[in-house]
């Protein structure tokens, strides 16, 4: 018998999943199967730097030819609504700007299709203050989803009050509870964009939040929508850091970084 040393989450996570693979593959049990176990199936969906991709790619882009665009998107998550019982849909940041539909619509194109595809919750990323934080308060009627961060602090600014630092929601039974880090803006954004938004270290906010979620108000599972990137320069805060030295928190779906991940 071996013995394993994980120097972190994210080896932990890949021996698991690479030490079921070599036992017979990963299980993935039906609703009734699970049922009978007393467990409950919770499936999550996410999307992160979508940037105003409404229609797919161009069939002569280099890297993702006639690929996404919303339609396709709802496609997906229409068929796994139709097959799960609980599912929730989320986005990690960086919904605006990329496309001319952003720069005639300013975002009300994209909120309208996501409040109609039944997104939960959101956070921001650093993008989506390129028309500044007037624009983000104009768009958010076409929103009808949730919007959270618990790094940036809004007091003196148009989202004072229209931002939580975290949201909770029930899918059968249980209890989720949802929040959102984000990246510095200076030097990313324009101080016009941005004003007086303060920015606090993610990852304490994290913890912060993570520590209130699964031990005050007593969630069974605790998710982070992060826009700090999977990987920085020096010693910035990055979504592997985070997993490292961060605790209660189940799962982090970050963005920023638009690093593609073979696995979970």
């Amino acid at each position: 018998m071996a013995e394993f040393q994980y120097h972190n989450r994210r080896d932990f996570l890949r021996y698991m999943f690479g030490t079921a693979a070599v036992l017979g593959g990963l299980q993935v049990f039906p609703n009734e199967v699970l049922a009978k176990k007393g467990l409950t199936k919770i499936t999550i969906l996410y999307t992160n730097d979508t940037h105003s991709r409404i229609e797919p790619f161009p069939t002569n882009d280099p890297k993702h030819p006639d690929q996404g665009g919303f339609a396709r998107r709802a496609a997906v998550v229409k068929q796994i609504r139709a097959q799960e019982k609980n599912v929730m849909l989320l986005d990690a940041g960086d919904i605006f700007q990329g496309t001319p539909y952003f720069n005639m619509y300013g975002g009300e194109l994209e909120y309208k299709l996501m409040s109609a595809m039944g997104y939960d919750c959101v956070t921001l990323g650093n993008h989506d203050y390129d028309l500044g934080m007037d624009n983000i308060v104009k768009q958010m009627p076409h929103a009808s989803f949730d919007f959270v961060n618990a790094n940036y602090g809004f007091e003196n600014t148009p989202l004072h009050n229209k931002i939580k630092p975290y949201k909770i929601y029930y899918k059968d039974g249980i209890k989720i509870g949802i929040f959102g880090v984000g990246i510095e803006l200076a030097g990313l954004v324009e101080k016009k964009n941005y004003k007086e938004t303060q920015f606090f270290n993610p990852i304490i906010a994290a913890n912060d939040m993570a520590k209130t979620l699964k031990h005050e108000e007593k969630c069974d599972l605790v998710i982070c929508l992060s826009h700090i990137g999977y990987r920085s320069d020096g010693n910035k805060p990055n979504d592997q850091i985070m997993a490292e030295q961060t605790k209660d928190i189940d799962l982090i779906i970050g963005g920023h970084t638009h690093t593609f991940l073979e696995h979970p």
